[in-house]
């Protein structure tokens, strides 16, 4: 197949680009590197199978594909929220010109959707047919409502010009290439504790999470593209669900750190719990993830630890 990656050169992008271009597959990289980066695919560039053009979705484009994977838009709460207009563009006209050039040239098309759509959930777990609690007007609004409108696209031009589609919900995500400023639980934790800083908790900590290892997110990417029975939305991520004070406290272990953990205001809209029900990605797409936490954050504290003396630790650990 001929597959392009919007966004490619993000974190779960650069793993699929990896994962696709060994399964034989030609893969065409488009991406701004506003969060993205060309380290995370630098292994990858010597590979005759990949192209890589730096653009901005919110820009059209006209490419030859069979497969288009819309990953493009920053997915951490300290991006997406220094730059709100730019986000919500991005979601938007990003899906837009996604889904023209699938009508047009008659590919597949999948958007990467987020679990933020659920909001502050009133169901837990969460399940594909819950609406959501979504506050439109907040300091996530941005994100969580670009994401929403993205879907709504997705079905109406489904729906209107028969585009093959597939929408996957994806859950915390976390492995090696993350960002180290990118302000997301895992990467603050890890790079606090390798540094001996105080291990930073917003709110008192009970709070949850369910963290899916990236390997097991690009398996269940992949399966729900290649899949032909479902458009979706499908969840994707583990419902392995952990306290934040439980993973502070993992991490500080792991890591043979002598942190301590201090408590500070929880943010505007951070849902209190976060867990998918993942029975539809089950039934639908037989998959369902194997990386345990305990499994999968030694790999990220070693990707991090040669970065813990280069980067200045993040100011928020919003998600």
């Amino acid at each position: 197949m001929r597959v392009l990656i919007t966004g490619g050169a993000g974190f779960v992008g650069s793993h699929l680009t990896e994962r696709l271009l060994q399964e034989g597959h030609s893969v065409i990289i488009l991406d701004n590197f506003h969060t993205g980066s060309r380290d995370n695919i630098r292994h990858l560039l010597h590979n005759e199978d990949l192209e890589v053009f730096r653009h901005d979705v919110t820009d059209p484009y006209r490419l030859e594909v069979d497969y288009i994977y819309n990953l493009a838009c920053p997915a951490s709460p300290i991006h997406y929220q220094r730059s709100p207009v730019k986000t919500v563009l991005t979601s938007v006209m990003g899906v837009i010109h996604g889904l023209n050039l699938a009508k047009e040239i008659g590919a597949r098309v999948l958007q990467a959707s987020t679990s933020e759509i659920y909001g502050n959930p009133e169901q837990h777990p969460q399940r594909e047919d819950y609406w959501g609690n979504v506050n439109t007007i907040g300091p996530r609004s941005c994100y969580d409502e670009g994401k929403r409108v993205a879907e709504t696209l997705m079905f109406d031009y489904h729906r209107e010009n028969e585009v093959d589609i597939r929408v996957a919900r994806i859950f915390n995500t976390y492995g090696p290439r993350m960002r180290p400023d990118d302000g997301r639980v895992i990467s603050n934790f890890i790079l606090q504790s390798l540094r001996g800083e105080d291990i930073t908790i917003f709110g008192d900590g009970s709070q949850s999470r369910s963290f899916c290892y990236v390997s097991d997110m690009v398996e269940g990417l992949i399966r729900l593209m290649e899949q032909d029975e479902s458009t979706g939305p499908v969840n994707l991520g583990n419902p392995d669900e952990r306290s934040i004070k439980e993973i502070a406290q993992l991490i500080v272990n792991l890591t043979g750190s002598s942190s301590k953990i201090v408590y500070k205001p929880l943010p505007q809209d951070d849902p209190e719990r976060r867990r998918p029900d993942i029975s539809l990605a089950g039934q639908k797409l037989d998959w369902q993830p194997k990386v345990k936490l305990e499994e999968g954050l030694p790999n990220v504290i070693e990707y991090f630890r040669p970065l813990a003396e280069v980067h200045a630790a993040p100011r928020k650990t919003p998600r």
